[in-house]
């Protein structure tokens, strides 16, 4: 049996308008230039240019709509009602990705099938290394299975091999340029490189062989004194220098060698200058472009005051005209906001860590958190966040992202707070000055800092260590 029932719920939807502006606002200064661009192709009503001054909605506003006539269309209904339908928000696709220009020259692919091209194969050999040279990745190695390998030539090429077969030719291709190239994993990756230097004989080459070849698990671990005791030596130097030898090496002999490198640059969105001990902060020029609403579009619903109203098919075109006309309206407005939004947060962020800014003194920045912000500007905590997350800062002292000048708060025995990047500075130190042979532990760094005032656990050096990407103390030891 059915039955009808009345429920009341409260529900919270974002405006197409708040949705342009959030998609704006999170965009870096260099992409700014390109979503511009795409709004000026899809909506012709907008244009470049400063924009005039009578408001385009006292334009169309003044049109004349008192009629009697049911027959006859009244543009008002069309400027007013449904203030959101058919707007259609740029974007909410799938973002291609636009490759820019960039110079030609060979890739590592390329050159290594020019040297396979000098050996001596028949052409079956040739295919076979063909595919091998194919499987290596953009860092230099075959981390592909020769095995699955085998059964890729079986079905597109349909040649039977083994094994055997092809890994005499990826031997062959091993001998190639860059040393260590078409390795299958570090350890031998690190040997091909040892083998080039075979003809030196000496003794240094010797021993990282065996290092690499016997004691791998020991070295990736720094049990030096593991190696020395399996490899029967008793003087250190002789590990010492073949150590040395060994970081030398590279560890990616594709990763510099890949033709398609491209080269991204950083474009602040904020130029913050000190004159004369006056901060001064200026939004990018490239984040404030001059959009106008188009005049031709605005004459089209004035010209329809004059035209044949009864005409049923006016119907399409003046609700065409009126979404491209609310499209470049709230699009501009959206780019103004954006500006208004990134200058508040900059000069909230300024003058909080105002110190700083003076001498680009890390010592001197301020604990500060999402929320501070959020509360001087009254914004939401998520629009600091994107505005942070995205953004970058020109001053007298580098080029700094906005993220950098948050952080959290650590005691110190005085009772003040002190940033966790000031910590973090006077751990790095800590590390730098150690002693190798014995690196510092944690539980040391702790004490350490705690003597220098600050009230910190282990559990958060070892966090804060990490975080600036230092290994633990057994992997900073050095002979």
């Amino acid at each position: 049996m059915q039955k009808l029932g009345l429920t009341q719920s409260l529900q919270q939807k974002l405006s197409p308008q708040q949705i342009q502006f959030i998609k704006l606002l999170q965009i870096p200064t260099a992409e700014l230039d390109t979503r511009v661009e795409e709004e000026l192709e899809e909506n012709p009503a907008l244009e470049e240019g400063k924009e005039e001054q009578d408001d385009i909605t006292d334009e169309y506003e003044d049109t004349d709509t008192d009629t009697s006539d049911d027959n006859e269309l009244d543009v008002e209904d069309y400027l007013r009602d449904d203030d959101f339908s058919g707007y259609k928000m740029h974007g909410d696709g799938d973002n291609e990705d636009k490759e820019m220009p960039i110079a030609m020259h060979s890739t590592l692919n390329e050159r290594l099938m020019d040297q396979l091209g000098f050996l001596r194969l028949d052409e079956r050999q040739y295919t076979i290394g063909k595919q091998l040279i194919g499987s290596i990745e953009s860092d230099g190695y075959i981390r592909r299975d020769l095995e699955a390998i085998i059964n890729d030539l079986a079905f597109s090429q349909n040649i039977d091999t083994d094994i055997d077969e092809v890994e005499e030719i990826l031997r062959k291709i091993q001998d190639f340029d860059p040393a260590g190239i078409a390795a299958r994993d570090l350890q031998e990756c690190l040997l091909l490189q040892l083998e080039r230097r075979a003809d030196d004989q000496n003794v240094d080459v010797i021993v990282a062989k065996q290092i690499i070849s016997s004691c791998f698990d020991e070295f990736t671990k720094k049990h030096y004194s593991k190696i020395m005791k399996k490899l029967d030596l008793e003087d250190e130097d002789y590990i010492k220098d073949a150590i040395e030898l060994i970081r030398k090496l590279n560890p990616k002999p594709g990763g510099s060698s890949s033709g398609l490198v491209r080269t991204q640059y950083l474009i602040p969105d904020f130029i913050l200058t000190n004159n004369n001990g006056e901060l001064e902060l200026a939004l990018n020029s490239r984040n404030a472009p001059e959009l106008r609403v188009s005049r031709s579009y605005s004459e089209m619903l004035q010209a329809y005051d004059k035209s044949d109203k009864s005409d049923k098919k006016l119907k399409e075109t003046v609700t065409f005209v009126k979404q491209k006309l609310d499209a470049a309206k709230w699009f501009i407005d959206a780019i103004k906001q954006r500006q208004h939004t990134l200058l508040n947060t900059m000069r909230a962020i300024v003058d909080f860590q105002y110190e700083y800014f003076q001498e680009g003194d890390e010592s001197k920045l301020k604990p500060m958190i999402l929320k501070d912000i959020a509360n001087i500007i009254n914004m939401d905590i998520s629009t600091v966040s994107r505005v942070a997350n995205s953004k970058s800062v020109q001053t007298d002292f580098g080029i700094f992202p906005l993220k950098y000048f948050f952080s959290e708060g650590i005691a110190t025995d005085s009772g003040e707070d002190v940033s966790s990047r000031e910590v973090k500075n006077e751990l790095k130190q800590i590390i730098e000055g150690e002693d190798k042979k014995k690196p510092l532990s944690d539980d040391k760094l702790e004490k350490l800092l705690k003597a220098k005032g600050y009230n910190i656990a282990r559990r958060t050096v070892a966090k804060y260590r990490e975080q600036m990407n230092i290994p633990v103390a057994r992997l900073r030891k050095e002979l």
